[in-house]
């Protein structure tokens, strides 16, 4: 059967036999699906030989391109010894050295290394440790086991990082399963409702937050944000201090501070944690996405050493930490994981990301001209274009109208795939993308934004 031959049967099993995620099947089910075989560097390859730039990173994961070489050797050297064997009871040198390197790179403080499968379960441990550590360490007083986290925000999507998480459209339907916590106003400095911005801002978007501490400390277990960058949400662009007063008042009122790192690790900020740009370490921290540079599922929750000593004791004490996954620390994964970070010292990744980061600020300027851009917020290769219907009144498009997904079509005609977050549109290119590349991206989203809105308006 030749290769031309097994394209339309591709196409008939997808629609006859897959769901896929955060998509609404009846409309996949009327187009022919993009089936992407190939990848290479910055580009996606599809059954028809077609190149994508891959303007997502293939959701946030990919951080050193498709098919980096050093990747793949890493992955088909440890194949060659053992793809799996459980955690536990047992272990494996590619966890252990991994863990090793995580623990030498992370904000100072965090010393222990709990692995997991994908962004969710790190933060469902979190969450979990967090309960279980103020049970063990005091036990006679009354219960912290609420949590606090801001609007709008997404952890993810099982219960516990659903329950965490704001977003209504994911979430709302899901609420009768939800446990209570506690929401605060994020910072949303576009759409300030004291209409300031920074550097001029006094951060006012902190008091919400102050004040649930003040009145709620007793029974908050912890505090559980996205440093720097809320991204799901729009990728909206916490103001310079945040996160280190956030840490202040958690610090002031005795409350675990838990960063969800998923989507602003492995240096997507500039820095290998959007944590280390205010020198902030927090109690336990979420991890994956970019942990194996796009190649395989992994994950972990770092945690500091008080909180780990809280869990040891005699067998029939109970303080055991009873979760675990049945690939938890896969030898694959942590073994791949390991060549990614290699990848970072031998190819200076974080100082690239911060120069390039300065080109594509600069790219963007004519993109933050149109009339329809209301807002564009950057924090290193993290962008997120927000549209509006009115630049002047910032009233934003109805979701109805999907102004990111028809921007994200007309993307995809010209050789750049995106996945927008309503009206945002979302740029998270793979680091490793170059500067021609980063041009070549920008170009393409200016012209899609430019025609799509000029043809909304004049339907209108």
């Amino acid at each position: 059967m030749t290769r031309s031959s097994t394209r339309l049967p591709l196409a008939a099993w997808d629609h006859r036999y897959l769901w896929h995620p955060f998509t609404q099947m009846e409309e996949w089910e009327a187009d022919t699906p993009l089936i992407i075989e190939k990848g290479k560097g910055s580009y996606l390859i599809d059954a028809q030989g077609r190149k994508y730039l891959d303007g997502t990173s293939s959701i946030w994961v990919n951080l050193h391109g498709h098919r980096h070489p050093h990747l793949d050797r890493a992955l088909t050297r440890q194949l060659r010894q053992i793809a799996h064997s459980t955690f536990l009871g047992l272990t494996n040198p590619p966890a252990i050295r991994l863990a090793r390197e995580l623990i030498r790179l992370a904000p100072k403080g965090l010393r222990r290394v709990f692995y997991s499968d994908n962004g969710s379960t790190a933060v469902e441990v979190a969450l979990k440790m967090a309960v279980q550590y103020w049970q063990q360490i005091q036990p006679t007083a009354g219960p912290k086991q609420s949590f606090a986290h801001l609007k709008m925000a997404y952890h993810g999507d099982t219960i516990g990082s659903v329950s965490v998480g704001n977003i209504e459209l994911f979430h709302a339907r899901f609420k009768p399963l939800l446990f209570p916590t506690h929401q605060v106003e994020p910072p949303y400095c576009y759409r300030c409702p004291l209409g300031r911005t920074y550097p001029s801002c006094d951060m006012a978007c902190i008091d919400p937050l102050e004040r649930l501490l003040e009145t709620r400390h007793r029974e908050l277990a912890g505090v559980i944000i996205e440093p720097l960058v809320q991204a799901a949400a729009g990728m909206m662009v916490a103001p310079p201090g945040y996160l280190a007063r956030v840490r202040e008042l958690c610090t002031r009122y005795n409350v675990l501070l838990i960063v969800d790192e998923v989507a602003t690790g492995f240096g997507r900020t500039g820095k290998m944690f959007a944590c280390q740009h205010e020198g902030v370490t927090p109690d336990l921290m979420a991890i994956s996405k970019g942990l194996t540079g796009g190649y395989m599922p992994l994950a972990a929750t770092l945690t500091t050493e008080a909180i780990y000593r809280a869990f040891l004791g005699r067998y029939d004490e109970w303080k055991t930490f009873f979760h675990g996954h049945s690939y938890t620390g896969n030898p694959l994964g942590c073994a791949v994981a390991l060549a990614n970070l290699e990848i970072f010292r031998r190819e200076q990744t974080l100082a690239q990301v911060r120069k390039k980061s300065r080109l594509l600020a600069r790219l963007l300027q004519p993109v933050a001209e149109l009339p329809h851009v209301g807002d564009i917020r950057q924090c290193g290769f993290m962008v997120g274009i927000e549209l509006v219907e009115n630049r002047e009144t910032k009233a934003p498009y109805p979701l109805e109208r999907r102004i990111g997904h028809r921007v994200a079509q007309m993307c995809r005609v010209r050789g750049l795939l995106l996945r927008p977050l309503g009206n945002v549109i979302a740029l998270v290119p793979p680091l490793s993308m170059r500067p021609r590349e980063l041009t070549k991206m920008v170009a393409i989203l200016h012209s899609a934004i430019r025609e799509t809105t000029e043809n909304l308006a004049s339907a209108s």
